[in-house]
C-alpha cells in the first residue's frame, strides 16, 4: 500500500495507521523479550497507543487523533488497566507536545484537573506515544523507540516518494 492511501483514512502524508503498526511491530521484539523481566517491565503486559501526528489538539477530539493501540501479554490477567494509563499518558503529551515526565517535573503549570501523574508518554518532533506496563523509564524508552521508528518510516517514505506526489496530495488537501 501506498503511503498516500494510509493518509486518506488517518495520518499525514507518510504516517498512518499501517505506518503506525509497523513501527510498533519493528519495537515489538524489544517490547516482547521485556515482558518477562519483571525489573523492566513488573506487571509482565504493555500497552501502546500512538498518536495521529496531523491530528493537533483543538483541531480533533483525542479518540479522534488515536491512530494504533496495541497491547502485550494476556489482557484478561490484566491487574490495571494498562490501555487506560498509557491512553492517559499519550494525551497528556498530545495535548502539551511535552515529554509526560517534562511537563510533570518542570512545566507543572501546564497540568489540568484530570491529567495522568505518570510518565511514559512521549513527544518526538510531533509524535507522540504512550505506553504503560513497564516502570516509568521504560515506558518511556518504549515509548520513544516506537516514535522513533515511526519517524523513520516517515523518512523511509518521504525519500522513496518523489517531490511531484507529495505537491499534488498538498493540492487535493488544500
Amino acid at each position: 500500500m501506498h503511503p498516500h492511501d494510509e493518509a486518506a483514512r488517518g495520518g499525514g502524508v507518510y504516517v498512518g495507521r499501517a505506518a503506525a503498526r509497523e513501527a510498533v511491530a519493528l519495537v515489538a521484539p524489544m517490547m516482547e523479550s521485556a515482558l518477562g523481566r519483571r525489573d523492566v517491565v513488573g506487571s509482565g503486559f504493555l500497552y501502546v497507543v500512538v498518536m495521529d501526528p496531523a491530528c493537533e489538539a483543538g483541531d480533533a477530539s483525542f479518540e479522534e487523533a488515536v491512530l494504533y493501540e496495541q497491547g502485550f501479554g494476556d489482557r484478561t490477567q490484566w491487574d490495571a488497566d494498562y490501555a487506560a494509563f498509557a491512553r492517559a499518558k499519550a494525551r497528556l503529551s498530545w495535548l502539551t507536545g511535552r515529554d509526560g515526565r517534562t511537563v510533570q517535573a518542570l512545566l507543572p503549570h501546564l497540568l489540568r484537573d484530570g491529567d495522568t501523574a505518570l510518565s511514559g508518554g512521549v513527544c518526538l518532533d510531533g509524535i507522540v506515544v504512550g505506553v504503560s506496563g513497564a516502570f516509568p523509564e521504560f515506558d518511556e524508552l518504549f515509548a520513544g523507540a516506537v516514535a522513533l521508528a515511526l519517524r523513520a518510516l516517515a523518512r523511509q517514505a518521504r525519500e522513496a516518494d518523489d517531490a511531484t506526489t507529495l505537491r499534488a496530495s498538498a493540492e487535493r488537501t488544500g
